[in-house]
């Protein structure tokens, strides 16, 4: 297991790295095993503690988790609490996708239409009155994935969306979290296609 452990505005000591490094190995060893690496990262805001938690599972998928604490032990408490309810809810798909069930996720692709999140009319998003700012944020990678493996690195992650390469056809694709709780997927590549279906049909 490769952890790293850093500090932002306050210096993770080695209390604190035995500390939450103890608690992830007991977690990640119960759960996947020792061959995974990660960084932990305490933050020190005004009022309180934070640990981000990023771990690299063997299968590449990447799991997140962050904790609040009055103090970097509650804080590390809390993220490594979440950390684990993640991690059990990944064996615990794995699990019933080897026993054949949750197929939608993990079972043979269905075609893209099926699961293609159109924009109703009722659900157009109105443009704020004063354009946002837009705040600068860390590149990252476009993936190749399956559509199911890109809905689980969403749910392991505390990403409201992921961008993937669709591994069927090579387009990208967008996965994001529903106000209800579900996970949306769109596929623009899908729905030009129907359009171009529908197009010479009606022609």
């Amino acid at each position: 297991m490769t952890i790293q452990v850093t500090g932002k505005n306050v210096d993770a000591g080695d209390a604190y790295k035995a500390y939450i490094l103890d608690k992830i190995s007991t977690v990640l060893e119960k759960y996947i095993g020792p061959e995974i690496s990660g960084h932990v990262r305490l933050e020190k805001e005004k009022a309180h503690f934070r640990t981000n938690c990023s771990i690299r599972l063997r299968t590449g998928l990447l799991v997140e988790a962050h904790g609040d604490g009055a103090d970097a032990y509650g804080s590390a408490d809390a993220a490594v609490e979440r950390l684990e309810k993640r991690v059990r809810r990944y064996k615990r798909r794995l699990k019933n996708h080897h026993n054949g069930r949750d197929t939608d996720h993990f079972g043979a692709e269905l075609p893209a239409r099926d699961y293609t999140v159109k924009v109703g009319e009722d659900d157009e998003v109105e443009a704020p009155a004063e354009h946002p700012m837009i705040i600068a944020e860390a590149e990252r990678g476009i993936h190749e994935l399956t559509v199911s493996a890109a809905v689980m690195q969403l749910d392991l992650s505390e990403n409201e969306f992921l961008v993937f390469r669709n591994a069927a056809h090579g387009g990208l694709n967008v996965v994001y979290r529903r106000p209800d709780g579900n996970i949306g997927w769109i596929d623009p590549t899908a729905q030009a296609a129907q359009g171009v279906v529908g197009a010479a049909m009606g022609g």
